[in-house]
């Protein structure tokens, strides 16, 4: 399932951007902070139940989700890029990790296995001293 989150959920703050926008960088507040709080968000309230709830809670393990974006020259730009990383965060916190399932190795493994311990074994062998009696 993907999640959208609207913008009027994000609160924005702008500021001077260190990025691209020639003589502008100076003038304009082109860097564009976003803030969303998963708990006091409608969208989650309304699209998601409540194990997907606490899944995306746990994975996200803070109060609010913060995302800079200033690689763009205008303030408009970098604001549409604040909203994609935040929606794609949520996606990916969403996901479900596969469980992995336990396999036996082969028996061509086991046999590959022992024969490599037999070579190290000969080896170190080889290195004690030889003995006279």
């Amino acid at each position: 399932m993907k999640i959208i989150i609207p913008e009027r959920e994000i609160r924005f703050k702008f500021a001077r951007s260190s990025g691209p926008g020639g003589q502008n960088v100076n003038k304009r507040e082109t860097k564009v902070q976003g803030f969303w709080n998963p708990r006091e968000s409608r969208t989650v309230a309304e699209k998601l139940i409540s194990e997907e709830q606490e899944q995306l809670f746990e994975n996200l393990r803070k109060e609010e989700i913060s995302v800079v974006s200033q690689e763009y020259r205008t303030q408009e730009q970098n604001r549409f890029a604040v909203v994609e990383k935040i929606n794609e965060i949520i996606n990916c916190a969403l996901k479900k990790e596969k469980e992995r399932i336990s396999t036996k190795p082969t028996r061509g493994a086991k046999e590959r296995r022992l024969e490599a311990k037999k070579l190290i074994s000969e080896k170190k062998k080889l290195r004690q001293k030889v003995r006279y009696y």
